[in-house]
């Protein structure tokens, strides 16, 4: 695009940051960089992307703030739920443990405690593409909604309309 070079790659659901990647079951990220001589500036905006996928409809970027609700940590494990209250039973003479009643529902996900939500929030935000005026070369991830399956993907294109000029990049999908 006249002095400046975006270049991208799709991540599908993945949301890769410094301390390791994120998922999102819906939304697809693809990372951006934009490069240029020293000293050669941009104004950029999530707004100024949108995503076809499978040559259907255009999908508009989404500020990543949105996302965050929707993003887990693959690495994190909840504790242990705690072991239902056992009562003693004798069968043929043999003591065994039943447990007290049958549960009617199935027990809720653990809940991810607020300090490891906040991890993650910051991580996201810290991998988003920036916006406002910047001088390249820049780089940030840029997320847009898409809760099907990756592997039902077969073409990806970014298109750019910003600051720099317009641009169409057709991406490998995953």
């Amino acid at each position: 695009m006249g002095a400046v070079t975006i270049a991208a790659e799709f991540q599908g659901h993945a949301v890769p940051t410094e301390q390791g990647n994120l998922t999102t079951e819906d939304y697809v990220t693809v990372e951006t960089g934009f490069y240029g001589k020293p000293g050669q500036r941009v104004t950029l905006s999530f707004e100024n992307f949108t995503l076809r996928i499978n040559g259907k409809k255009e999908i508009p970027a989404q500020p990543y703030g949105v996302i965050l609700s929707n993003v887990k940590d693959p690495q994190w494990i909840p504790p242990e739920p705690a072991k239902p209250k056992m009562s003693n039973i004798f069968v043929g003479g043999e003591k065994e443990e039943a447990p007290k009643g049958e549960a009617k529902e199935p027990p809720f996900p653990p809940k991810i405690p607020i300090e490891v939500q906040r991890a993650m929030h910051q991580r996201v935000q810290k991998a988003a593409l920036p916006g406002g005026d910047r001088a390249v070369p820049v780089a940030g991830l840029v997320f847009f909604p898409y809760s099907g399956r990756t592997e039902k993907i077969h073409t990806v294109e970014l298109i750019y309309k910003g600051s720099a000029g317009k641009a169409a990049l057709t991406l490998a999908a995953q």
